[in-house]
């Protein structure tokens, strides 16, 4: 990476946003034709990624997401986008995608009459139904919705057909944040995030396409150990010092003119970007605590809560994850999960390539959280990312290498979690109910943090959940003396069925 001045540096890494500099096919200026099937080499896919997409697709398995950390976990995002499509819809999804990576500057103009699809619809509403959302500000239910369900998808669908559809003001609610304080929490109606769905199903093949392989965040087939993986490999190459990078309020401040600029060099269907800008500009219903509430416009930022979001907070920043990848070749490398990312640079870079990001930023109206963005070098101070800490070590052999185990903040999450669950205030709950929730939450985590270097923590905390049912039943039971005898370890597994922490560590991604 050249050193140069701030407003060439803007320009080169503006240079960079398509991704794709080469069209893979013939371009097609001005015309507008139906999207169809594309022929002979276009379908052949271009990378791994490529490969596992149309494998899953073949297979009829369901997109798998991660959840872990940042403001979209926070925001309950993920969730929505797990969603498990019939064939017709599938191959749907592969023509598009084809199409797209084919012809990476083609603009896509008739989309909204794929929108109305039965099985697309149909699709949508039943990934709702598997989400168990809440209820928006009509108060309709999905248990509402189930009850009369055929009858409520044709009205849907003759709303979308007339374009009489007109999307309903979010209610918000605010969520506690592992840091402190709260963060809003946007909750569309139920009509609105089968529609969103219905459009997300649509439009995430073409930007598949297009994403750098280096993003990780609410992607098909990727999830935040690859990210993991990608920083180790970076870091034994060379690549040690690292910008633990943090955005301020990322999702609440993407500007709407902007990103809707961004949309439009994909998506030229006039009707599915007015959807979109409605879905941005929707108002907002805050409730007080004392019950009032009041109407609060949008004027910027991603509607968090919706099914969209994730797609397009992937969109507005991926021409950084290609300028950081493209333009800083050999220099620097960058790992995105959503709204968190790591850029691991050449010893001595770090800062350069820290305020040509800072630079980049402020001119799409975002902003770096200076009080939590740092550059350090790996091999004297750790980092923690997505709920990891990364940290320099020797092996009892002497090789260098960096140890990547669960943070201490995720550690206490759990430990809070099960003392919530095991406490005297819930002695009278039935055992089995209990001991069934405390294992629900130790899956849980332990199926995101049995990774890599977890050996040591896992065990810990296996004692730990011991120790918390041990205790619980010793109260419950009102028992005098005899704590350890009375529930051995066997027993709390074999009789009452506590979930085991696996205590040997999975080294790798999976691929």
């Amino acid at each position: 990476m050249d050193s140069t001045s701030g407003s060439k540096a803007r320009v080169s890494w503006e240079d960079s946003g398509d991704g794709n500099k080469k069209s893979q096919g013939s371009e097609q200026a001005g015309s507008a034709s139906k999207t169809g099937p594309v022929a002979g080499e276009v379908g052949v896919p271009h990378s791994t990624v490529d490969l596992q997409y149309f494998k899953a697709c073949k297979e009829g398995r369901g997109d798998t997401y991660s959840t872990r950390r940042g403001e979209a976990k926070d925001a309950g995002m993920a969730g929505a986008t797990q969603i498990i499509t019939p064939e017709k819809v599938r191959q749907l999804q592969i023509t598009l995608y084809r199409k797209a990576k084919a012809q990476p500057k083609y603009r896509f103009w008739s989309l909204y009459g794929e929108l109305l699809r039965l099985e697309v619809l149909e699709s949508a509403l039943e990934a709702q139904f598997r989400n168990d959302g809440g209820a928006g500000v009509d108060g309709e239910s999905l248990a509402s919705v189930k009850s009369k369900r055929q009858w409520w998808l044709e009205q849907l669908r003759e709303e979308l057909r007339t374009k009489r559809y007109r999307p309903s003001p979010v209610r918000r609610v605010m969520i506690p944040k592992r840091s402190g304080g709260e963060r809003p929490l946007g909750i569309p109606t139920v009509k609105d995030r089968v529609v969103q769905t219905a459009l997300y199903m649509v439009l995430m093949p073409i930007w598949e396409a297009d994403f750098h392989s280096q993003s990780y965040g609410f992607r098909p087939k990727r999830r935040a150990h690859q990210a993991i993986e990608g920083i180790c490999q970076a870091v034994h190459q060379g690549y040690v010092e690292i910008i633990d990078a943090d955005l301020s309020n990322y999702f609440g401040t993407i500007p709407h003119r902007e990103l809707m600029k961004m949309v439009a060099r994909r998506v030229s269907d006039g009707s599915v970007l007015r959807l979109i800008k409605s879905w941005l500009r929707a108002p907002v219903v805050e409730e007080d605590k004392d019950g009032t509430k009041r109407v609060v416009p949008n004027r910027c930022g991603t509607p968090q809560g919706g099914v969209i979001s994730p797609l397009l907070a992937n969109v507005y920043l991926n021409p950084l994850d290609h300028g950081v990848n493209k333009r800083c070749v050999g220099q620097a490398r960058m790992f995105r999960y959503a709204d968190d990312f790591v850029i691991a640079c050449r010893a001595g870079r770090g800062e350069e390539v820290r305020q040509r990001t800072k630079r980049w930023l402020e001119a799409k109206g975002l902003k770096l959280n200076e009080t939590k963005t740092r550059v350090v070098d790996i091999r004297q101070e750790g980092i923690t990312f997505l709920g990891f800490n990364l940290t320099w070590r020797q092996s009892l052999k002497g090789r260098r290498y960096l140890h990547v185990e669960p943070s201490q903040g995720s550690r206490a999450a759990l430990r809070m979690h099960l003392r919530g669950i095991l406490n005297h205030w819930t002695l009278w709950r039935p055992i089995a109910g209990v001991v069934k929730e405390a294992n629900q939450v130790l899956r849980g985590w332990s199926g995101y943090f049995h990774f890599r270097n977890s050996t040591s923590v896992m065990g810990n905390l296996k004692r730990y959940s011991r120790d918390r049912l041990r205790r619980w039943l010793w109260r419950k039971h009102a028992c005098k003396g005899g704590l350890w005898s009375r529930y051995p370890d066997e027993r709390l597994h074999d009789h009452y069925g506590l979930y085991v922490l696996p205590t040997t560590a999975a080294w790798k991604a999976a691929r």
